[in-house]
């Protein structure tokens, strides 16, 4: 006689329903990390920084960064100023012959890509000189904040990306980068630059070029020698940093160090 094959069911999570009779059934549980009051709560805090690190760390590599130069100042800054340098124009410029050079000089995986806050003010103007050039060399490791800051068009999404955790933001400029050109800037261009500064000084990442672009406010608010005459850092700490005040420098000091940090093409 031939046995009739048993129903199949499909597993279906337990609920308290089964467990404790109830004229109201009660509602399924949720999965933990589909939990959004949990995910979103200090507890988990953990998690979340862990996702702005694993999330970026999977996109770059799947496109191939690895590298970057760093283009940094203040995202006040706008076009035609009434004095002054036209600091907006000249990071255009700055960005526009370098994304030339290194497609010009590299092969396409080794090409350097070009690394900023993604938002307005010299972060735009760096992307938008990249742009003219290829697009797809921009990376936009933006912030959210209450005013100033949001993606330009100049980037392009697969290489965008949305920070939370200061942190884990400058952890992504730190770990792409080979060279940096500062730009005039506020609060947060003196944070990112003078970490990276320090972590050169002490050994926890490479030496790299250094350009801060504008000796007319660099001279001003910053006086790096007298720094040094105090004894509060090195000579050497001083000869990293080069300054500029045209794109043909600006492009001759990045070059140049760079090519003589990593191996030629």
């Amino acid at each position: 006689m031939q046995k009739t094959p048993a129903k199949k069911y499909a597993a279906r999570p337990r609920t308290a329903t089964k467990l404790v009779p109830s004229a109201k059934p009660a509602a399924e549980p949720v999965k933990a990390y589909v939990n959004h009051d949990f995910l979103m709560s200090a507890e988990a805090r953990t998690i979340r920084m862990l996702c702005e690190y694993i999330e970026p760390q999977t996109r770059l590599s799947k496109h191939g960064v690895t590298r970057a130069i760093i283009f940094w100042g203040s995202a006040r800054i706008r076009p035609k100023p009434k004095s002054g340098p036209d600091y907006f124009a000249l990071a255009t410029e700055v960005a526009e012959r370098l994304a030339r050079w290194t497609v010009e000089t590299h092969a396409p995986d080794e090409r350097y890509y070009f690394c900023c806050g993604g938002g307005p003010g010299i972060m735009e103007a760096s992307s938008r000189g990249v742009a003219r050039v290829d697009r797809r060399l921009n990376v936009a490791l933006n912030i959210s904040l209450p005013f100033e800051q949001a993606v330009n068009d100049h980037v392009t999404p697969e290489l965008a990306f949305e920070f939370h955790y200061f942190f884990m933001r400058k952890f992504w400029f730190m770990k792409l980068a080979e060279a940096m050109v500062v730009f005039p800037g506020g609060f947060g261009t003196f944070d990112e630059l003078f970490e990276m500064l320090t972590l050169v000084q002490t050994g926890k990442a490479k030496p790299m070029p250094f350009v801060l672009f504008g000796r007319e406010f660099w001279n001003e608010v910053v006086d790096f020698k007298a720094l040094a005459r105090r004894g509060l850092i090195s000579q050497q700490d001083v000869a990293q940093i080069k300054f500029a005040d045209t794109a043909d420098e600006a492009v001759a000091h990045l070059s140049r160090g760079l090519t003589s940090v990593l191996p030629s093409p």
